[in-house]
């Protein structure tokens, strides 16, 4: 009776442990709660809870693309959002950008949508050009993120820096949309989707001005992931005319632990449920499949790779 006993008792055990090891441990890292990352990451974590077996996911909100590929190099996240020249950054270790060494475990599951530049001032700050804001109050992003990377890229290109300001303020969406509302700010630049909801608050609460980046001024960053773009016409509350911007595209990232069934899974089933990413945000309108495998600048992960191909994107 006793081996019996044993033996159902050790039977038990090895399905147990055998269920333990089966379960799937996804952290998809977004971004601050206030700008486009989060919702997606949280709609693209209600996908893998319900498609991929045994998946155990969470959210994790952060200071977006450059502490993303950070956690993900070190294995703390299965899947992040970053942008495409913070992701090339990363892979080439360029230092300035805060990588003392390439990130080489990093690999791409495909490319989303795209960031828009986006410098918003108060009307009453009396800047309409980037050469107004010099004097001026202005925040720049979250210290080293990828939108403080993609200020200092646009203002060296404008040939100005931080030290034309008379303030500058290292702070994402939300706190910096408050110290504007405050007048404690006169301007911000942030990297985001179009239709950010922090933006959208402040065209609400008061009259602002978008200001314009010069597709010429584009091409003197020398930086292929920079491309000129514009936010059309009504995106904001006031903003009657299109403006002439950045655009950079944003990647999903993972990295090479990741096991090939998952990450086969983590692409399809973004790339095959779109409408519930379009649902979580706007920005998602411009994600498509096709587009998931161009511009990428450091290699697939087999997995992601493997679904491509089984769509005929790759060959």
């Amino acid at each position: 009776m006793k081996v019996i006993k044993h033996c159902v008792l050790g039977a038990t055990l090895a399905l147990s442990i055998t269920a333990t090891q089966a379960t799937e441990f996804i952290n998809v890292l977004t971004g601050g709660t206030s700008g486009v990352y989060y919702p997606l990451g949280v709609a693209i974590s209600q996908l893998y809870g319900k498609q991929i077996p045994d998946a155990k996911v969470q959210v994790q909100a952060t200071r977006a693309s450059v502490e993303n590929l950070t956690l993900l190099e070190r294995g703390r996240g299965e899947i992040g959002f970053a942008l495409a020249d913070s992701v090339g950054d990363a892979w080439n270790g360029v230092e300035e950008a805060g990588f003392k060494a390439p990130l080489s475990k990093l690999r791409a599951v495909g490319a989303t949508y795209s960031n828009y530049i986006q410098i918003v001032a108060r009307a009453d700050s009396g800047i309409t050009s980037l050469e107004d804001l010099k004097g001026k109050r202005i925040s720049v992003g979250a210290p080293r993120s990828g939108t403080e990377l993609n200020a200092r890229a646009i203002f060296k290109a404008a040939g100005m820096s931080y030290d034309d300001f008379s303030r500058t303020e290292y702070l994402p969406f939300g706190e910096s949309v408050e110290l504007m509302k405050n007048r404690q700010l006169d301007a911000t630049l942030q990297s985001a989707g179009l239709g950010m909801a922090a933006f959208r608050d402040l065209a609400s609460h008061a009259p602002v001005v978008f200001v314009s980046i010069p597709a010429e001024l584009v091409t003197n960053i020398g930086n292929d992931a920079y491309r000129p773009s514009m936010i059309p016409a009504g995106t904001y509350t006031g903003q009657n005319s299109d403006v002439p911007t950045v655009a950079i595209s944003n990647l999903l990232i993972t990295h090479e632990k990741v096991s090939d069934d998952t990450a086969y899974e983590m692409a399809k089933q973004v790339y095959e449920n779109l409408s519930a990413l379009r649902n979580a945000h706007s920005a998602a309108e411009g994600i498509t499949a096709e587009g998931a495998v161009q511009g990428l600048p450091l290699p697939l992960h087999p997995g992601a790779e493997r679904y491509y191909k089984e769509k005929g994107l790759l060959n």
